[in-house]
């Protein structure tokens, strides 16, 4: 199993979100019954803070796919628990959907429940793949 994710946050919380989400990854596959070795490095900076990208490989317990959805849930409650954006540039889409109304806010949910009635009155462009 080899799969990336990424996030981002102030400066002064990267080595605390590293540890966070590294530790999450590595018990989560554990449980699996194998070890993960977890690398992180910052890909992007910004003057208030960095974006750390993470990849991560362990060997295929069962189901692969289910296997990687508990490792990336438990990376993603870490992210929001402590402090970080649930994804960097790519944003948030299906799979970070469950973290959406954190990442934006309950205004933010209301603002795009409102463009999509506009726009798509009659729900067919993508149903059920952003908003909560």
């Amino acid at each position: 199993l080899c799969e990336t994710l990424e996030t981002a946050t102030n400066w002064s919380n990267v080595a605390a979100l590293k540890t966070a989400v590294t530790e999450a990854l590595t018990a989560t596959l554990a449980e699996s019954g194998t070890q993960a070795l977890v690398l992180c490095h910052i890909s992007h900076v910004y003057p208030p803070g960095a974006s750390l990208y993470f990849t991560v490989v362990a060997a295929q317990r069962g189901d692969a796919a289910e296997q990687w959805r508990k490792a990336k849930t438990a990376a993603s409650e870490a992210m929001v628990r402590n402090g970080a954006t649930i994804t960097h540039h790519h944003a948030v889409g299906a799979d970070h959907r469950p973290w959406m109304t954190e990442e934006v806010g309950d205004l933010g949910v209301a603002v795009l429940r409102a463009v999509k009635a506009t726009l798509d009155p009659a729900g067919i462009l993508n149903p059920g793949k952003l908003i909560p």
